[in-house]
């Protein structure tokens, strides 16, 4: 029996963010990205919702021995979620998925922070190019959040180094979408 795998459709893109072994550029159907508040934390970060016509890029990649414990806690503000039914021939596969915050709409300001996109987007560029980046910022929701450029001390625990050119792409998209930088 194979291990169980796990979909990532954001910062676990980027496989300088982990080491979970075998990873695979794929896509997801009926589902898309939104940028929604996790738990206590005072930012928002990528969460997922069923979408009947949605469809996202991701990683997916294996759970050695089904040991979900750390990625589970790494994924602490999240549920994991069965979409086996996606993947036809694969073992068991989840997705993470924000829980539901009380009073969502009094989080509609929690900032995205810059230095947690930027890792995103560093993960996007180096498996899906230019094109995944370009369909990662149209699939997905919610950018009218402030972001907190945070890159000269970056708060995000798993923070990258960008390139010059790195930077420069999620800059332009983010004048693109025309975000209000904190």
């Amino acid at each position: 029996m194979s291990d169980p795998k796990f979909f990532g459709y954001g910062s676990l893109v980027n496989l300088r963010t982990h080491t979970y072994a075998n990873p695979v550029p794929t896509t997801l159907n009926g589902w898309r990205r939104v940028w929604k508040p996790a738990g206590d934390r005072e930012t928002s970060f990528l969460s997922v919702e069923r979408d009947e016509g949605g469809q996202i890029d991701g990683m997916i990649a294996a759970v050695p021995k089904g040991d979900w414990g750390a990625l589970d806690a790494r994924e602490a503000a999240y549920d994991r979620v069965d979409v086996s039914d996606q993947f036809r021939g694969t073992a068991s596969v989840a997705i993470y998925q924000g829980r539901p915050e009380k009073n969502s709409t009094t989080h509609l300001n929690k900032p995205i922070l810059l230095s947690y996109l930027d890792v995103v987007v560093q993960g996007f560029h180096d498996h899906f190019g230019v094109a995944g980046v370009e369909r990662f910022f149209a699939s997905t929701s919610g950018w009218d959040r402030p972001i907190l450029n945070d890159r000269v001390s970056p708060v995000y625990s798993r923070h990258q180094t960008l390139t010059g050119a790195e930077r420069t792409l999620v800059d332009k998209h983010l004048t693109q979408l025309s975000a209000v930088m904190e």
